[in-house]
């Protein structure tokens, strides 16, 4: 085969692995397999039409994301829902986020200010439950409560922390998924407004507080809600 040729079935079975890798993203994320479902390579390779190597590279991919364990001798599985795990993720934001978004407060420049209002305002505006999506968080209030907390962390300019926070992001989504309880006294509007006052008015101290303490809010959401077995 020569070197274009080479080339080519590379950029061909790079295509398919992002697109297996996108398919089975979204379908963990709707909740097409539970927690602790085994992800089959020889099974998920015939249902996607495509070969093991395209379906294991994908799968290594959402291991990378946090959708997936990799199992000694096993395979991969969807991660367990387990208090303990999205106890040590709510951690791990609560010592990272704060610490980006006063960086993000020290650094942002005035463009970094009007992305800030920009995601708040399509956040506030965003219905966080529709009828045809039963009790879990919309799909596209879903996608801009990230913006926006993405947005607000942005300013510090740190590629790897950035890369930390989906990480984190995507972990947390997948706790949320899995849970469908509502806290009726918590006001998440009030608190995603107050996040974005203090950061625009430069306020670290009050900005970083105000992010612990709605990472806390939501941990306590989520930890000890409803599990898939309990329906």
């Amino acid at each position: 085969m020569t070197q274009t040729g080479q080339r080519s079935t590379s950029s061909g079975k790079q295509m398919l692995s992002e697109q297996v890798h996108a398919q089975l993203r979204d379908a963990i994320m709707r909740g097409d397999h539970v927690p602790g479902d085994a992800l089959k390579p020889q099974d998920l390779a015939k249902e996607q039409g495509v070969s093991l190597a395209v379906v294991r590279e994908a799968l290594v991919r959402l291991a990378g994301d946090g959708l997936a364990d990799r199992l000694p001798n096993r395979g991969f599985a969807v991660p367990a829902f387990s208090d303990r795990r999205w106890q040590e993720i709510a951690e791990a934001r609560r010592a990272v986020e704060p610490v980006m978004l006063r960086m993000s407060i020290e650094r942002g420049d005035l463009d970094w200010e009007a992305r800030v209002r920009a995601a708040h305002h399509r956040l506030a505006r965003t219905p966080a439950y529709v009828p045809e999506e039963g009790a879990y968080y919309s799909g596209a209030w879903s996608e801009a409560h990230r913006v926006f907390h993405r947005t607000l962390l942005e300013g510090c300019g740190n590629p790897v922390l950035l890369e930390t926070f989906d990480r984190m992001w995507t972990a947390s989504e997948l706790a949320r998924r899995w849970s469908a309880h509502r806290d009726p006294a918590r006001d998440g509007a009030a608190e995603h407004r107050g996040l974005e006052e203090a950061a625009l008015a430069r306020d670290a101290d009050t900005a970083a507080a105000l992010l612990a303490q709605h990472l806390t809010l939501t941990a306590a959401g989520l930890i000890g809600g409803a599990h898939p077995e309990d329906g």
